[in-house]
């Protein structure tokens, strides 16, 4: 992809840090004044890097990717995941979104129905919404814990610290296991999200896609933040880091994941596996077989 929108991801990524969610400005284009056209080309560009990419991680067999996308309603995930991946072979890529948990995964830790999505080695997995669920809509609707069968002593004023922790933990031991942990909160102003809301409501294409759900959500948007900024803050780290993407312009903001992803998997070494003598020799057999 273009080198200059490769070099706004710095202005996007979160390592840890103090960081404050009122710094990151959703409507921010990075200075770039892009005609649809442009934008299309340059997406283009970084999809077909992705694939390319994608092809030798699969071939090595080393590595794995996990994309995880959050955001608060209307912010573009689903848009997000669709055009950015649109070039990745589906043999190599899964995408898992996560709903409210059913009885079966409430008898586990809130952890274990994210861990057996978790992508192999070869694979990218795409978690739409994610552990972190655990740390949001949890915290700001703290009724649902009483739903996850904890031990009354283990629910106490520390336990979305003691969460975020074990989050940060179980992000480090993946990296160390080969497994990228990529996050992006897609950063969606209120005044945007109501915008997309009442085009959901007015356009007859669109109302599907609406839930009144959503709608009622607004009302916690501060609470909502709040734990945004803290879950980011706290978990934030140079092997797993975060990308706080401006989300008022879906053009700008399916750049700033691909050149992310692209630049990650750039760092990997990936190449395609070395043939072997005993192989090549395989191979020569193999077409004298053939014949002319």
């Amino acid at each position: 992809m273009e080198k200059r929108i490769e070099k706004l991801l710095s202005r996007y990524r979160v390592e840890g840090g103090k960081f404050r969610l009122k710094d990151h400005d959703p409507a921010d284009t990075g200075g770039l004044d892009l005609k649809k056209d442009e934008a299309t080309a340059l997406l283009k560009q970084g999809v077909e890097a992705l694939s390319a990419h994608q092809d030798m991680l699969y071939a090595q067999d080393r590595w794995s990717v996990l994309c995880i996308f959050q955001a608060m309603d209307a912010a573009g995930k689903d848009g997000a995941i669709k055009h950015v991946f649109s070039g990745v072979n589906p043999q190599g890529c899964h995408v898992v979104s996560f709903k409210a948990p059913t009885s079966t995964e409430l008898d586990h830790d809130f952890l274990w129905r994210h861990s057996i999505a978790l992508p192999s080695r070869g694979q990218i997995g795409i978690h739409n919404r994610s552990w972190y669920e655990e740390v949001l809509v949890a915290r700001v609707h703290p009724t649902i814990l009483e739903h996850q069968k904890l031990p009354a002593r283990l629910v106490g004023k520390h336990i979305w610290d003691e969460r975020l922790e074990d989050i940060a933990a179980y992000e480090r031991y993946l990296g160390r296991q080969g497994t990228v942990v990529l996050k992006f909160f897609l950063n969606v102003s209120q005044e945007e999200q109501k915008r997309r809301f009442l085009s959901r409501i007015e356009e007859p294409e669109k109302n599907w896609k609406f839930s009144a759900a959503d709608v009622q959500e607004r009302q916690h948007w501060d609470s909502y933040q709040d734990a945004y900024e803290e879950a980011i803050r706290a978990t934030a780290t140079k092997a797993a880091p975060w990308y706080v993407v401006p989300a008022d312009h879906k053009w700008f903001t399916r750049l700033v994941v691909a050149a992310a992803i692209g630049r990650a998997m750039e760092g990997l070494g990936l190449h395609y596996p070395a043939v072997t003598e005993a192989q090549r020799a395989a191979l020569a057999q193999a077409r004298e077989d053939l014949g002319p």
